[in-house]
């Protein structure tokens, strides 16, 4: 037995002080508003970009872009393609694993590409060149082209809507018309489907199984190392209240700001706002229904192209000047690399010339039933364009509604003539990923189609060189004009704003939290 000394009872001390438990490290939570709730949580089944970003933290993609816009592998450790391009095999990381424990295989990759491709239209490109995907073996992709496709990475590694998102096989093997209702990824972040209250809030955790990339993190690739614990996706539809919140300390991160709040929010505390240019910018379209009256008529589609008056719309929106461009005629953003100003005449507002073009049409009053996402600057946009097609001599029936429902109301040929949305910059940059003319023909909201569009498509995608797209590009947008798919309502960047304790924020007009630390 020991002796009762100072030096024995502070070793008994410290031996209780390591045998008792830690305290718990308090959980570190994201509070954030995004532009809109999600309610389509299928990757595969729609174009919209709330559910991009939802699935960016849930599911993982074989490639993904880096901020210069070049492709770089993500779930592929490594790939080849033969000499003739016909053949490309991709091997997978080790130690991809899906949500509910499941390793990813190359099966799963496989039948997630096969559910995918027929929706998006650089898929069906990529059909078209006869793709074929196949597992050689667990770890093996294998895809194989009846011709050559020079554009195969840029399709694997694209970030527009619907991405090429890899599934579970179970899950892939719902066809691509049914929603998926169970939502497991292999991302770097896991849905509680427990946790989630429509209309009110979503939460997305850390999933403790997520294998990082060991290169550091650029836009959409490398590595996404999580280092909160929750990711509170916040439902707040006015953009005002959810400043005020964010202002207040409430939620951290607003990924679209309100343009009258700015200097307020320039001015307040704690708070860091991000203003981005370039590829980060917003394309803002009112969307016209070709199935319907009075749009079938293409007489009548091109009367808009002298209603929309670009700056007034992003006036009237609040956009300050540096933050806009004022004129914005080509279909693939200015500024980028296929900025193009072929048949731009066309595009010249003016009442009267709408006016004398619509007396020409055999309108005959037919009511345009706008669609308008309540307080959103989307409806700011509608509602000059409906004052300026009453002036013309339209008809107009302006309806007031949420974005889901929206999304569900444009899904039905019937019941509806225009409504106003706007895109990510990126997702509008080329004719393969603009939402309006990569559509052309096929089976998506607006039902636009001209049949000269489709194999200039195919030619953009297996042209050889950036001249050749660019000459294409010209070609394309010159009978998108005769079309009218769509008309822009302006080009301009909408800030995000955030609490300066949120650390590492990817700089991006994706919202982002992977590598955020608090």
């Amino acid at each position: 037995m020991q002796p009762t000394t100072r030096r024995n009872l502070l070793l008994a001390g410290g031996a209780a002080a390591l045998a008792r438990p830690r305290p718990a490290r308090a959980a570190t939570t994201l509070n954030v508003v995004l532009e809109s709730e999600a309610v389509i949580l299928d990757p595969h089944f729609t174009t919209a970009a709330i559910t991009r970003s939802f699935s960016y933290h849930v599911f993982d993609t074989l490639f993904a872009m880096d901020n210069s816009g070049a492709i770089r592998p993500q779930m592929v450790d490594r790939y080849e393609s033969s000499a003739d391009g016909l053949t490309w095999r991709f091997t997978l990381r080790e130690g991809l694993r899906f949500h509910d424990g499941a390793p990813v295989t190359a099966r799963d990759c496989a039948l997630s590409l096969q559910r995918w491709a027929p929706r998006d239209a650089m898929g069906r490109l990529l059909l078209a060149a006869g793709a074929q995907f196949e597992a050689a073996d667990a770890a093996t992709l294998v895809l194989t082209l009846r011709e050559p496709f020079p554009l195969v990475l840029d399709v694997l590694g694209k970030p527009n809507a619907p991405v090429p998102f890899i599934l579970p096989e179970r899950l892939a093997r719902i066809p691509g018309e049914t929603r998926i209702t169970e939502i497991i990824g292999s991302g770097p972040f896991t849905f509680r489907t427990d946790l989630w209250r429509p209309g009110n809030s979503m939460v997305l955790e850390k999933f403790a199984g997520y294998v990082p990339r060991p290169e550091p993190a650029d836009f959409l690739s490398g590595g996404k190392a999580v280092k909160i614990d929750q990711l509170v996706l916040r439902v707040m539809p006015d953009q005002a209240t959810a400043a005020t919140a964010l202002m207040a300390g409430e939620i951290d991160y607003q990924q679209y700001l309100p343009f009258d709040l700015l200097p307020r929010l320039e001015r307040a505390r704690g708070i860091t706002l991000m203003g981005l240019g370039g590829l980060h910018m917003f394309q803002g379209n009112f969307r016209l229904n070709h199935a319907a009256p009075p749009f079938d008529d293409p007489e009548i589609r091109r009367v808009l192209w002298h209603l929309v008056d670009q700056p007034a719309v992003l006036q009237a929106v609040g956009v300050p000047e540096r933050f806009a461009v004022q004129r914005c005629a080509s279909f693939w953003m200015c500024d980028s690399t296929y900025e193009s100003r072929a048949a731009a005449g066309t595009f010249d507002f003016s009442i009267e010339k709408a006016k004398a073009a619509l007396a020409k049409t055999r309108y005959a009053g037919q009511p345009v039933v706008m669609l308008e996402v309540q307080g959103s600057i989307s409806q700011t946009a509608s509602m000059l364009l409906a004052q300026n097609l009453r002036a013309a001599g339209f008809t107009v029936e302006q309806q007031v509604m949420d974005w889901g429902t929206v999304l569900a109301r444009r899904a039905r040929k019937e019941g509806w003539g225009i409504f106003s949305v706007y895109s990510n910059g990126i997702d509008m940059i080329s004719p393969l990923t603009h939402f309006y003319v990569a559509s052309t023909c096929a089976d998506y909201a607006g039902w636009s189609c001209d049949a000269r569009i489709p194999p200039l498509l195919q030619a953009f995608s297996r042209a050889p060189d950036l001249a050749a797209r660019r000459k294409l590009a010209d070609e394309i947008q010159a009978i998108a004009y005769d079309l009218t798919p769509a008309v822009s309502w302006g080009q301009f960047t909408i800030p995000a704003g955030y609490r300066n304790r949120l650390r590492n924020l990817p700089q991006s007009s994706f919202p982002m939290f992977w590598n955020v630390e608090v």
